[in-house]
C-alpha cells in the first residue's frame, strides 16, 4: 500500500450516479391518520402481499379525484331504501 494518495483532482459526491426515479410517481412525506393507515395496511395483508398499502392509498385518492368513488349521499339513500324494504 502507498505511503500517501494524491486526492487533488478528486471529485466529492457520489461514485455511482443514483437509479433516476420510476417516472409518473414523486416521493412525498405526508402525514396521515393512524386509523387511515392501519385500515390500508389490513386490507394490503388480506390481499397476501399482492397489493402494497400505498397502491391502495393512490387508488382510493385516484377515485376520489376521477369523481368514480362512491358518493355518500347516493350510499345512505341505497341503504334507507333496503332497510325500509326489509322492515315492511
Amino acid at each position: 500500500m502507498k505511503q500517501s494518495h494524491d486526492f487533488s483532482k478528486g471529485k466529492r459526491g457520489r461514485i455511482i450516479a443514483p437509479k433516476p426515479a420510476p417516472r409518473g410517481k414523486t416521493r412525498i412525506t405526508i402525514r396521515l391518520d393512524e386509523d387511515l393507515v392501519d385500515h390500508f395496511l389490513k386490507q394490503a395483508e388480506t390481499s397476501g402481499g399482492a397489493t402494497g398499502y400505498q397502491t391502495l392509498i393512490n387508488e382510493a385518492l385516484r377515485q376520489h379525484v376521477e369523481g368514480k368513488a362512491p358518493k355518500l349521499e347516493e350510499t345512505l339513500r341505497r341503504i334507507v331504501r333496503e332497510e325500509m324494504r326489509a322492515a315492511s
